[in-house]
């Protein structure tokens, strides 16, 4: 198949690299001129996946009409605050893209003040295109080197169409799984990076694995709480989208959410931690959309509470720690 991929950050990169050694016609497409020319001249992406060869075949665009022309799927390689800029971008040439079957979200963020899923950003900016989402627990660096990986493709409605990108997708490296629950799949891997960060805080604080294992086994209740509560179906929360993405980003040393979480409980302040970053924290405004959205839906998510108060009211970890260890008893 034809693939662009739009966005040429750690996991568009990698994404555009597992495609091309699959052998389909694939455009990776930075949004900056200069990142375009220096993918091309060094074919390497040094800034944000270094270490890892562009295939020769790959090409690299910075003109979205010619690359729209041509392509069969998109993948959206941006984050989520960014979705609806760079949806309206491909806006403009859909009237040429007479090839275009789907268009793939890989963000997992909400959008601020509106709360929409990526699916729901891209839908209302493109709304008689195909949408689904492609996550799960991947690494970008370990996709780039080929290391054995699964994920989920969900979409609504769409069964014939996913299975034949699904197949076009997976290969030796990556097992891709179809799914009809956009919903979950899509909340699933928002939510998981508002407790990666909470499982950094408890790295950062040194409490063990005692406590981090009973915060991920809680995080998890209340991730299949409030997924229920938006319209998702429960078991979603127990496969690749849920469990299976809570588990790498809460561990994996590479995880950006996990290490900001750290850096908190060591005792960085937030303006340190972001200012001067070119890698995104998705967790971060995330935690402040899904707050506002389970305040507005009286979702009960205690968690994902004091998470947001350590980020956003100047909690100190330690106290928030305490706090969700003093609630009321209940039963599991």
């Amino acid at each position: 198949m034809n693939f662009a991929v739009i966005g040429a950050g750690a996991w568009g990169t990698a994404m555009a690299v597992h495609l091309s050694k699959l052998g389909h016609t694939v455009t990776l497409v930075p949004r900056r001129f200069e990142q375009a020319l220096q993918l091309s001249s060094a074919r390497e992406n040094p800034d944000y996946l270094p270490g890892i060869t562009l295939p020769p075949s790959m090409q690299i665009g910075h003109e979205l009409v010619p690359v729209m022309m041509e392509a069969e799927v998109v993948l959206l390689a941006c984050p989520a605050q960014a979705l609806r800029e760079t949806a309206s971008r491909l806006k403009d040439s859909l009237a040429l893209a007479t090839e275009l079957k789907l268009v793939i979200s890989l963000a997992k963020g909400l959008e601020l003040g509106t709360h929409d899923r990526p699916s729901q950003v891209i839908h209302s900016v493109l709304p008689d295109t195909p949408v689904g989402c492609l996550t799960g627990p991947t690494n970008a660096g370990e996709v780039g080197q080929g290391l054995p990986a699964a994920m989920v493709l969900a979409a609504k409605g769409e069964d014939e169409l996913l299975a034949r990108v699904q197949s076009q997708i997976s290969g030796p490296s990556l097992r891709v799984y179809t799914s009809s629950d956009l919903i979950g799949a899509e909340v699933g891997g928002c939510l998981k990076n508002i407790y990666a960060i909470g499982a950094g805080i408890c790295d950062g604080l040194k409490l063990g694995d005692n406590t981090k294992a009973a915060m991920l086994t809680r995080a998890l209740a209340e991730m299949v709480r409030v997924g229920a509560g938006l319209g998702a179906q429960a078991e979603t929360f127990y496969g690749l989208s849920g469990f299976g993405d809570l588990v790498a980003t809460c561990h994996g040393g590479w995880s950006r959410n996990r290490q900001f979480g750290e850096k908190l409980g060591q005792g960085a302040s937030i303006d340190e931690l972001m200012s001067g970053r070119i890698t995104v924290v998705e967790g971060y405004k995330t935690t402040e959309s899904f707050h506002e959205l389970c305040r507005d839906r009286k979702i009960e998510a205690p968690i994902m509470n004091e998470i947001y108060q350590t980020l956003f009211a100047d909690k100190s970890p330690a106290l928030a720690l305490q706090d969700l260890m003093l609630r009321e008893l209940k039963r599991e």
